[in-house]
């Protein structure tokens, strides 16, 4: 099955680390940190995506709805259906209270914040 864009579904995590993410403007607010894997559903919790900071100095966290990733083949980056303001407004912690214990809390505001459907329902 296909993604949205038309890409596979299939991807090596290796590849996803570093990639770039733009919001629906087509700006470049991060990237691709790191990904939380939910190992009972067997499926990704969600992309752990830094935004702004130099050098990571001020970065701030994101926990992101993995199906809101859409790769797009031109950005050679991910596009996110989501406004500056809402990304800047959203959920965000260090990478390690976000990678913390089981990351359920974490992933249940991501999903709340963002209206996305919960894989897990």
């Amino acid at each position: 099955m296909p993604t949205p864009s038309g890409h596979t579904t299939a991807i090596p995590a290796s590849r996803t680390i570093g990639t770039s993410v733009y919001n629906m403007d087509g700006e470049k607010i991060g990237k691709v940190e790191d990904v939380m894997l939910d190992k009972t559903e067997n499926t990704i919790m969600f992309a752990v995506v830094g935004f702004g900071g130099f050098l990571g100095i001020g970065e701030k966290y994101h926990p992101l709805p993995w199906s809101s990733l859409d790769y797009n083949k031109d950005k050679d980056g991910y596009i996110v259906p989501f406004s500056k303001e809402q990304l800047e407004a959203a959920p965000a912690d260090s990478i390690d209270e976000l990678t913390r214990n089981d990351g359920r809390q974490v992933r249940d505001a991501a999903y709340s914040y963002y209206k996305v459907q919960p894989y897990w329902l």
